[in-house]
């Protein structure tokens, strides 16, 4: 089969793993709020007219941002009367169904995702609006197994999915290391094993994976269980930054209500001041709405190191974006993606003009 034409069938089977996440998953599920979440204050207003505006993250420590916000107040607080709603992923591709569909307006969410969402749709469904987290990201492995990056080779290394960004960075190492690995089976030099972050822990456990490539607090999960951090991916980056969680708007949702975009887009970037200003403050009411929306909170053994490795900032690091992207087209998962346009950082950095901060840099890919 001609190189394109493999290029082409994979790029398809990723494309249709929006589909298959929604069948298995649906849009998420509506998350949970207290009282003093919900409160609005005296004599605000709705914005934009609109009764509402649904916000979509997933239930990882990387979308700590999304997680304080909502726990503290800070989106609703900046939507006045306008109701701040939220649904809680499990996956990329079933929330850019939800984003898609209508269900949610913005949401946060790893480049993988929007890199393929926004491929898909040829440049029509979303845009990249602002930063959240960098880092968060480890290798970690079974030190009976695997005690430098050499052993690495003929080991079973688990990654959430095929095609999402862990998936990406992980089959990219793997070639840089001279090592051959089908992107598609993950069969290779390496056997990459992809599973679902809340089993891959037991997976460990059991010994059917000897490590993972994963995000947090997954990774803290294993080391609690006895696995050792072999690399961390910040280490791979320049100046050991690179974009782990975004946040993206519906084009329409954009267009017709940029005040609400606005509104929401402060209230990330205040809730990023509050984290600096509060770390303690802010681990602790990540690990309560984690706890809300998922059952059950974070230990203080996994807690604690997988919250100092990932850094909040405004920025969404487009630079290593479009690397990221390179990255996938090099593994085969990926044909050449055009992805001018993914990005509209005016009211962003109109935000961050208000508040006395820097402008962020769309790297040349900004809607025009």
């Amino acid at each position: 089969m001609p190189a394109n034409s493999a290029l082409r069938r994979t790029f398809a089977v990723v494309a249709a793993l929006p589909l298959l996440s929604l069948a298995a998953c649906g849009y998420g599920s509506e998350a949970k709020e207290t009282p003093a979440q919900q409160k609005v204050a005296a004599g605000a207003e709705k914005i934009d007219g609109l009764d509402s505006v649904k916000i979509g993250y997933f239930g990882n420590l990387t979308h700590g941002t999304a997680l304080v916000g909502v726990q503290k107040g800070f989106f609703q607080k900046a939507l006045g009367a306008t109701k701040a709603k939220y649904q809680v992923f499990n996956a990329g591709p079933s929330e850019i169904e939800a984003l898609n569909s209508g269900s949610i307006d913005i949401g946060w969410i790893g480049p993988s995702p929007a890199i393929n969402g926004y491929t898909k749709s040829k440049g029509t469904n979303l845009r990249i609006i602002g930063g959240s987290a960098s880092g968060g990201v480890k290798l970690v492995v079974n030190p009976d197994k695997i005690k430098s990056v050499k052993d690495v080779e003929g080991k079973r290394i688990a990654t959430p999915q095929l095609g999402n960004t862990q998936d990406v960075a992980l089959l990219n190492w793997i070639a840089e290391q001279g090592w051959k690995v089908d992107p598609q089976s993950g069969k290779g030099d390496v056997s990459v094993v992809r599973t679902d972050n809340k089993v891959t822990p037991d997976a460990y456990k059991s010994g059917s994976i000897d490590g993972a490539w994963v995000p947090e607090p997954t990774a803290s999960k294993l080391v609690a269980e006895g696995a050792k951090v072999l690399l961390d991916e910040a280490d791979l980056w320049p100046d050991k930054k690179f974009v782990i969680t975004n946040i993206i708007v519906s084009q329409k949702f954009l267009k017709e209500h940029p005040k609400a975009v606005e509104a929401v887009l402060q209230a990330s970037v205040d809730t990023n001041k509050w984290i600096d200003a509060n770390p303690d403050e802010a681990k602790k009411a990540a690990n309560t709405q984690l706890g809300i929306d998922s059952g059950k909170e974070l230990k203080p053994e996994v807690l604690d190191p997988a919250w100092k490795s990932i850094q909040f900032t405004n920025d969404p690091l487009a630079a290593t974006l479009d690397a990221e992207a390179r990255h996938a087209v090099k593994a085969g998962l990926l044909e050449d993606p055009q992805l001018d346009g993914i990005y509209d950082l005016t009211l962003l950095n109109k935000v961050l003009a208000a508040a006395g901060e820097s402008a962020v840099d769309d790297a040349g890919l900004g809607a025009k």
